[in-house]
């Protein structure tokens, strides 16, 4: 009885092995680290928002950054000696990507831990919003207005020319990590999940 009791136990646990191991792995969520292969320019132009325009001189870097540090140290800069000394400023990153076409049917959203300050952001020339502050993450959809298949890119202005504005050395420029997320059409939104207590 108690082999017959095992082999029963075997035969259930090799389908029940099989039928997970056929389900269907597709991630709900895809979270890709975007962080490389920015341009940056300390300068200003409205053109610099364009999907056309020719970025190829400007400066090649990863993100984070802060371009601040990489200034000079002096007390007569705009931040003061309690802001650390350094320049502020205004600055453009620019970044070239594409979106595979087999996303086509995915949501695409853009995640920036923390710009500081006052960021704008575009893609494909397409104004997103703007972020007043620094201390923040934020989020934008890419969706709408993505070439899937093709090249897309981002822009984001941080203007921090404004000084002082921090009661401590903030840096400037995209000084967090950004992510470019994509999930199915029928998602939990971020910050969807939550609790509440009986009042």
């Amino acid at each position: 009885m108690q082999k017959i009791r095992f082999f029963q136990l075997i035969i259930l646990s090799f389908f029940g092995l099989l039928i997970f191991s056929s389900c269907s792995k597709t991630q709900p969520r895809e979270i890709i680290k975007f962080t490389k292969e920015w341009k940056l320019t300390l300068d200003d132009n409205d053109s610099f928002k364009n999907a056309d325009f020719d970025d190829s001189g400007w400066r090649s870097l990863n993100v984070p950054h802060d371009w601040s540090i990489e200034g000079e140290f002096n007390r007569e800069n705009p931040a003061s000696p309690g802001g650390g000394a350094l320049p502020g400023g205004t600055g453009w990153y620019r970044k070239s990507f594409t979106v595979p076409a087999s996303d086509e049917d995915k949501l695409v959203f853009i995640d920036f831990d923390g710009v500081y300050q006052k960021s704008e952001v575009w893609i494909n020339g397409n104004y997103l919003g703007m972020r007043p502050y620094g201390y923040i993450s934020f989020r934008y959809e890419l969706t709408p207005y993505l070439n899937f298949g093709e090249e897309n890119i981002i822009a984001v202005k941080v203007n921090n020319s404004e000084q002082p504005n921090s009661r401590w050395y903030s840096g400037s420029g995209i000084y967090r990590n950004v992510w470019l997320v994509k999930t199915e059409k029928l998602h939990v939104d971020h910050w969807g999940t939550f609790v509440t207590t009986p009042e």
